[in-house]
């Protein structure tokens, strides 16, 4: 039902969306595909789990990665501006986590997710978001909260 209804706004927008996806693997553009009549207003997904998928795929920099770790608000947001640069769409979902049971470090934990929003006309947003439970269950939150902050700022 989330993903009807950011298609019903971006289809009277007449925009087109595109996903990047790191700890979600393509959980995102398949909850979008799952709505009939999406290929109307989703563009495509890139499921850049690697960073150097982030780099050859969406130009994520070595610097950025390097400096900040995969999991991070300036990652997200080269994440979500490549997946523009890349797509004819006009928004865009950008999400990277560390989904677990392992991974995790003081200063990351388990459940860190960031997430990125491109919308026409102002910079990405973005949000931390620090999620329990198991590895399905921080990537099911991770998607559903992807697509209620897009719907949010749509």
């Amino acid at each position: 039902a989330l993903a009807a209804r950011i298609g019903d706004r971006l289809m009277s927008q007449r925009w087109m969306l595109t996903t990047a996806e790191s700890c979600t693997g393509g959980w995102i553009a398949k909850t979008v595909t799952d709505v009939a009549g999406s290929s109307a207003w989703f563009d495509r997904g890139f499921v850049t789990y690697s960073n150097a998928a982030k780099q050859e795929m969406l130009g994520v920099s070595l610097e950025t990665l390097t400096r900040h770790g995969a999991v991070s608000e300036p990652v997200v947001k080269e994440m979500a501006t490549g997946a523009l640069a890349q797509s004819r769409a006009q928004t865009a979902i950008a999400i990277s986590g560390i989904a677990g049971p392992g991974g995790g470090s003081a200063e990351k934990p388990v459940g860190t997710v960031w997430c990125a929003w491109g919308l026409p006309g102002q910079t990405i947003l973005t949000r931390c978001m620090q999620l329990a439970g198991d590895r399905e269950s921080v990537r099911q939150q991770a998607v559903w909260i992807a697509l209620a902050g897009l719907l949010e700022h749509l």
